[in-house]
């Protein structure tokens, strides 16, 4: 289901010169889509993202309301980690960027077909690195140790002896740390930690 005539008229193409696959329609809305699915239920859909009176992912999780068997496999331009993860949640069969030649387009179908409830990407494994990797600030043991002596309010010297360095070493040490913060002092440095989860709020006081 796709807006573009141009981008249906070359799917009917890809999938007419496959003997798996029988056309039976196509809509150019949301609305169409989803009307057509109740009425024809394929075995499996093309649905874009952006379509003119809605969007693909809200058609997606209405079709899948009603039919967990029928494959649906979202094809769009706007193929970024947001766009593949709410395909993911909408219950799509598979993502694919318009970018993909009409062979992986049909070799996408042909896996969702078999498999309507195993979701597939052909970048999923990077976009769960992306997605998992630590967005904030990241911080060396030593300079967490920093982080944590400054909590406790320790002076220079303080922290110094502490890690058994010298005063020189442990500035250089709370430098980076201000750096990596974007802080300007010891007081900007917590309130940032304490703001991206760096640090753990004192516990309030109990009566």
């Amino acid at each position: 289901m796709d807006d573009h005539d141009l981008i249906r008229r070359g799917l009917r193409h890809a999938f007419g010169r496959d003997r798996q696959f029988v056309i039976i329609g196509e809509a150019a809305t949301a609305a169409e889509a989803v009307r057509l699915a109740a009425m024809l239920q394929p075995d499996v859909m093309i649905m874009d993202l952006r379509l003119p009176d809605g969007s693909g992912l809200e058609a997606t999780r209405a079709i899948r309301r009603h039919s967990a068997r029928m494959a649906i496999v979202v094809l769009t331009m706007y193929a970024g980690d947001d766009q593949l993860f709410g395909a993911l949640e909408a219950g799509a069969s598979a993502f694919v960027p318009k970018t993909a030649t009409a062979e992986e387009v049909v070799a996408a179908a042909r896996h969702a077909a078999v498999a309507p409830n195993a979701f597939t990407a052909a970048d999923m494994a990077e976009a769960m690195k992306r997605r998992l990797a630590p967005s904030g600030p990241q911080l060396s043991p030593r300079e967490a140790q920093v982080l944590r002596l400054l909590a406790d309010g320790m002076s220079v010297a303080g922290i110094a002896k502490q890690l058994f360095v010298s005063e020189s070493t442990a500035k250089t040490h709370m430098s980076k740390l201000y750096e990596k913060l974007g802080a300007a002092n010891r007081a900007q440095a917590l309130m940032t930690a304490l703001r991206l989860g760096l640090l753990e709020a004192p516990d309030a006081p109990k009566f």
